[in-house]
């Protein structure tokens, strides 16, 4: 695994596909549009980040592709060529089996239990399977995860990093 994880939101995947009507993301002091993902993904893989597709994000994409104007078919393959990287972990995409756990019935329960005081508080069940796929990444393998998203609510809950401090020689 390498030294950081991009975890896509669904905003920046319908940016980058061009999906029409999303073609931007993000508020006016931090706009996302396709070349500047574009920029970020090939940075970020020059860097040998991981990227991850989170099932929400898939899912969400493709429906905002199914009710696009125009283009659907050639839309929906640009979408199902990204799953199949990540089904067969294609460099640098992760196989969304990483993120099995998550779907198990206590996990299920979890967010269950934790969306609705999420939802109260303004995100969306698909941003919160989004943020916990963050969370198991940030858990699992104590390396840097970045939600790459324009939505700036989802974006707060990106885990943060602690970089460990040199102990001083006495």
């Amino acid at each position: 695994m390498s030294n950081k994880v991009i975890i896509f939101d669904t905003s920046v995947l319908c940016c980058w596909l061009q999906v029409p009507g999303k073609e931007t993301c993000g508020p006016e002091n931090d706009r996302w549009d396709f070349h500047r993902i574009n920029q970020k993904v090939d940075d970020e893989h020059a860097s040998n980040s991981t990227f991850v597709l989170p099932l929400a994000t898939i899912i969400e994409t493709g429906n905002h592709i199914a009710f696009a104007s125009g283009h659907r078919f050639s839309l929906a393959q640009g979408l199902a060529d990204l799953i199949r990287k990540t089904a067969t972990e294609s460099d640098p995409w992760a196989a969304f089996g990483h993120q099995n756990e998550l779907w198990s019935p206590e996990r299920l329960l979890l967010l269950a239990d934790d969306w609705p005081e999420l939802a109260k508080q303004g995100l969306g069940i698909g941003d919160t399977t989004i943020k916990n796929v963050a969370d198991y990444y940030a858990q699992t393998n104590a390396i840097a995860v970045e939600i790459l998203t324009g939505d700036q609510g989802l974006k707060a809950y990106q885990p943060t990093t602690t970089i460990p401090q040199p102990r001083r020689r006495r």
